[in-house]
């Protein structure tokens, strides 16, 4: 952290490249696709580089156009996904460059991209990714403030947000700490038929990946949207056996999605709510609340989807699922 940037090895791409890209496509799938999500919340925030977030099976076909200094990022925990390789190959074949994200060490799109930095995450055997996606969004952290400390990020705000990486580690322990308390959620709630998770900003996406860990694993209904768009159609689903879980921790979406929370408190909608501790007002609306350690907003989604992935794990359990190999998934999609 000497020079308040990351250093990353094998990007194989040099300093005057990176600091000449006008923008990053992002191409994924799945959970990866959540994770370029939240991505592009901060490359666009620490490098001000216009971000674009592709499912890779659509990246193929849709021709995009790519100018000149755009630069293609893949995401893929195996480095086999059949769509991102696909995505990755397209890009080359039209003569950009391609950098990955992976976890597998000399998989074919670490192997065929132009460079790229790996998780270590070490093997993930659960079909439904976890640390992998953690991991994944770490690592977009770390590149966002290399690319910002090319552009105009200052030292200090470069520095905190480390700092703030660096803590999560221990912050996570503190929440894993606490696997009964999410196991007794999963008691009271696991019995519902249908789910919404509920957030905004960059943690709208964990609310997306929430709703998908739920569904991969334990095969209950679960929708994720930004809060903000619940009043444009979906709020008519609400009922009192229909719960919300809202990602609400204190940052500059605070108040709106307050208000959001209010509306499915009106119609009677069980509430539970993700908070940055010390929050008081958040347990006069909501049921049940989860308190999130503090942290930069920026880092928020580390430290809130772990709740969620224990929730998830917790349902399936009761209800007698096969939580490493749920039924119907593969843990690398090789097929387009």
């Amino acid at each position: 952290m000497a020079n308040a940037t990351a250093k990353l090895g094998g990007l194989n791409i040099g300093a005057d490249e990176l600091r000449a890209i006008n923008r990053v496509v992002i191409a994924a799938s799945g959970t990866s696709w959540h994770a370029a999500l939240v991505g592009e919340y901060l490359i666009e925030e620490m490098a001000g580089i216009p971000v674009e977030v592709e499912f890779a099976h659509e990246f193929c076909y849709r021709n995009a156009p790519l100018e000149q200094n755009t630069i293609l990022l893949v995401l893929s925990q195996s480095g086999e996904t059949a769509d991102t390789l696909a995505a990755l190959r397209e890009a080359k074949r039209r003569g950009h460059r391609v950098l990955s994200i992976v976890n597998v060490v000399g998989s074919a799109i670490a192997r065929e991209a132009d460079g790229g930095i790996y998780m270590h995450a070490g093997p993930e055997i659960g079909v439904a990714s976890t640390k992998a996606f953690v991991s994944t969004i770490a690592i977009l952290t770390l590149l966002a403030v290399h690319l910002g400390r090319m552009r105009a990020l200052a030292a200090t705000r470069a520095l905190e947000i480390l700092r703030g990486l660096e803590a999560l580690p221990g912050q996570i322990e503190g929440l894993l700490a606490q696997d009964a308390a999410f196991k007794k959620l999963a008691r009271k709630y696991g019995k519902a038929n249908d789910f919404f998770f509920l957030g905004r900003g960059c943690t709208f996406p964990i609310a997306l990946e929430g709703a998908l860990k739920l569904k991969e694993i334990s095969y209950i209904h679960a929708e994720g949207y930004s809060a903000a768009e619940m009043k444009h159609g979906p709020i008519a689903l609400i009922d009192a056996k229909t719960p919300t879980v809202f990602v609400v921790p204190r940052d500059g979406m605070y108040e709106k999605t307050m208000a959001n929370l209010a509306m499915i408190r009106a119609r009677r909608g069980p509430i539970i709510a993700l908070a940055t501790e010390g929050d008081k007002a958040i347990k006069k609306v909501a049921d049940d609340v989860v308190y999130l350690p503090e942290t930069l907003a920026l880092l928020n989604p580390i430290p809130a989807v772990v709740p969620l992935q224990l929730f998830a794990y917790h349902v399936a359990v009761a209800r007698g699922c096969d939580v490493d190999k749920p039924r119907n998934l593969a843990k690398s999609v090789t097929v387009e």
